[in-house]
């Protein structure tokens, strides 16, 4: 058996690992690539760790883990070559980051609660930006390439640390404003004013993040969960369909329906989704 390498050692074998790839004679296509190139590999490496995480396949997990690693490393030295900065400068300043803002932990502050390290971790975020003569806005930061729900989600959250939003526990202005976004959109479609339509779509689903934020529903989770469900219940329309040996231009509305209320009953069986196969 192999004695564990110390981590240090092994970081230090990736970085040099990675100045190989990129070195004249190294790999030409890592040689090749750009911090705009690999923006796509970040948020695909990025997502399927989070379903490595939802599958809570432990090796997977590790192995999503180094490949979301990888990028960093990579971006670093791309860095280092510009003359930018380096991986030990990324390192440095996360170590100095995390120690500034958990001043209960590394300081003499003293906290109640979670709750109130988050609001003492916001404050020195605002510092923090203050001092760096950046936009002081609340919603500062928020990244505006996120998912659309997710950024909804964060913009809310921020807005509502300062007070900003519905009472806690009363849904009913909630479900009010739902409604008036519906009547607005329909009113745009009736007009067949395009533009308004568009902005009307985003008005709803703006106002369903809100309820579902109240209600301690995670907006993008929820959909992705609708997304499954309507896989596996389209793929189990589609086996039936060709199981039966017709195209499924050979099916009216009706019948299309009649299968799908047959999946439908199949999951509620099962009491899971269905799975393809």
């Amino acid at each position: 058996m192999e004695p564990k390498r110390h981590i240090g050692g092994s970081f230090e074998e990736l970085v040099e690992i990675m100045k190989k790839l990129r070195a004249p004679g190294g790999c030409p296509w890592d040689r090749k690539q750009t911090l705009d190139t690999l923006k796509e590999y970040v948020i695909e490496e990025s997502y399927e760790l989070i379903d490595a995480i939802d599958s809570r396949d432990e090796k997977n997990i590790c192995e999503e883990c180094g490949d979301l690693l990888l990028q960093i490393v990579f971006i670093a030295q791309i860095a280092a070559e510009n003359g930018w900065f380096d991986v030990q400068a990324i390192i440095e300043s996360l170590c100095d980051k995390l120690k500034r803002r958990h001043p209960h932990v590394f300081g003499d502050l003293k906290v109640r609660d979670s709750e109130e390290v988050r609001r003492n971790w916001d404050m020195i975020k605002l510092q923090e930006r203050e001092s760096k003569k950046e936009e002081p806005s609340r919603l500062t930061g928020i990244p505006r390439s996120m998912p659309a729900l997710l950024r909804a989600y964060a913009i809310q959250e921020r807005a509502a640390k300062t007070g900003f939003d519905w009472e806690k526990g009363n849904l009913d202005p909630i479900w009010s404003k739902i409604d008036e976004e519906i009547r607005e959109l329909r009113k745009a479609l009736d007009e067949g004013n395009a533009g308004e339509v568009k902005e009307e779509i985003g008005d709803l689903l703006f106002a369903v993040v809100n309820l579902s934020r109240h209600i301690g529903v995670n907006p993008e989770e929820a959909l992705q969960g609708a997304n499954e469900k309507f896989s596996a219940r389209f793929r189990f329309i589609e086996e039936s369909v060709e199981g039966k040996g017709r195209s499924f231009d050979e099916y009216s509305l009706d019948e299309l329906e009649t299968l799908w209320q047959s999946a439908k009953k199949a999951q509620r069986t099962k009491g899971r989704p269905i799975l393809d196969g």
